[in-house]
């Protein structure tokens, strides 16, 4: 290794992110503040009755036994575990991804964190209530957007920085070793 850093004898090679799991931080926060917001919104709302905000959006307390968009939400009961097994899965395999992770991906530092994140807050919901707590409803003309959550949010900027790393690093990577032959 030469210099201290975690390269291998591969010239072409890149090095790894010193410490990783420090961006876990983010996942933490994302996860205190999906069940802070989720604790105001249940203790503040009526169940089903929007208080609007805005002409677009509503504070609207639902409860989503389902995924996104309802996905499964009117079987009688076993999504609960099977969403649960999903994401305790996925937030092990996004951790053990972010402690590899290299060094000039750090959009990709952001992303995994932020999904483990939406994934913790809204496996507590599931284990703990037995459903999703959403509150955050947009609407136009009668149209109605699925409520979601902060947990939500952070999942959806999390894969979309996921696919822009993956675009955009593979471009990146590949300008890099061109230049450096």
């Amino acid at each position: 290794m030469p210099n201290g850093k975690n390269v291998p004898n591969d010239t072409n090679a890149r090095p790894t992110m010193q410490r990783p799991l420090r961006w876990l931080w983010l996942a933490v926060a994302v996860v205190v503040l999906d069940l802070a917001t989720k604790y105001v919104a249940s203790s503040q709302l009526g169940y089903a009755q929007p208080v609007e905000v805005l002409p677009f959006f509503n504070l609207t307390l639902l409860h989503n036994p389902g995924a996104a968009f309802s996905f499964l939400a009117t079987h009688p009961g076993w999504q609960r575990w099977f969403f649960a097994i999903i994401a305790i899965g996925a937030s092990v395999g996004l951790t053990v991804w972010l402690s590899r992770i290299k060094h000039d991906e750090k959009l990709l530092a952001i992303a995994l964190p932020l999904i483990i994140g939406g994934a913790l807050g809204n496996l507590y919901d599931r284990l703990v209530h037995g459903y999703v707590v959403d509150f955050l409803s947009f609407h136009a003309a009668g149209w109605y957007y699925p409520a979601f959550n902060v947990a939500d949010i952070a999942i959806t900027l999390g894969a979309v920085a996921l696919i822009w790393e993956s675009i955009m690093g593979e471009r990146r990577r590949k300008k890099a070793a061109n230049a450096s032959h």
